[in-house]
């Protein structure tokens, strides 16, 4: 899957947030931290794909906010 944004969250909002992605039929990706990632500690990041702008914009909602531009390799 090509990585284009990701928004970190806490363990404890990831259940709901995975319950709501797949509800809505929403590719995505869990990571943990890492050199690429830097998160804060208790943090992971769900990471997307490019996404029609629609369907941004109802991860946006959920999220209250933009995601992050997932890095580039060096």
């Amino acid at each position: 899957m090509e990585k284009s944004f990701y928004y970190s969250v806490s363990w404890s909002e990831l259940s709901f947030l995975k319950e709501a992605l797949d509800a809505m039929e929403v590719p995505y990706l869990i990571e943990q931290p890492s050199d690429r990632l830097q998160l804060q500690t208790g943090e992971v990041a769900i990471v997307f794909p490019s996404l029609h702008v629609r369907v941004y914009n109802h991860i946006r909602d959920l999220f209250g906010g933009h995601g992050l531009r997932y890095p580039e390799l060096p």
